[in-house]
């Protein structure tokens, strides 16, 4: 959980300097660390309220895409490394008044690989908001019945 904790705190950061360097695109970058926080907190919750032990646990039988990003080691570093590079690089192509070729087209690979990440942290956020209202709806059941006992 210390390693979710230290990736959102770092990608903030780095998010707020780059809404300094690109003023036009503030908003983007408030979105993106607004859905990285509101979905990393909101899966992490729902799965301890499920009594999970990590928040990598997944149910095997869940949502495909989910259970792909956290059984495939590969895929799950290849997303968080595309994604925390792409930011990386709009970091660092700010200050080169030239950048190679080549830099440019890793840019563009790493945005389709930051834009799919944002697509999973918004199907995280579904996921975990159904396991939420899942447990309310059980939990309030729940306590009519010990009521009408």
């Amino acid at each position: 959980m210390l390693d979710m904790l230290t990736d959102r705190c770092a990608t903030m950061c780095l998010l707020v300097n780059l809404a300094l360097l690109y003023p036009s695109y503030t908003f983007l970058f408030q979105l993106s660390m607004s859905l990285d926080i509101a979905s990393h907190w909101l899966h992490l919750h729902s799965s301890m309220m499920k009594g999970a032990t990590s928040h990598k646990t997944i149910d095997l039988s869940g949502n495909p895409i989910l259970r792909i990003y956290y059984t495939s080691r590969p895929v799950l570093f290849v997303m968080c490394m595309g994604n925390e590079l792409f930011f990386c690089l709009l970091y660092v192509l700010h200050f080169i008044e030239e950048p190679y070729g080549w830099l440019q087209v890793l840019l563009w690979v790493c945005a389709l690989i930051s834009v799919m990440k944002a697509a999973i942290s918004v199907l995280h956020l579904i996921t975990a908001s159904r396991n939420m209202a899942a447990l309310d709806v059980a939990e309030r059941e729940r306590e009519r019945a010990a009521k009408q006992q």
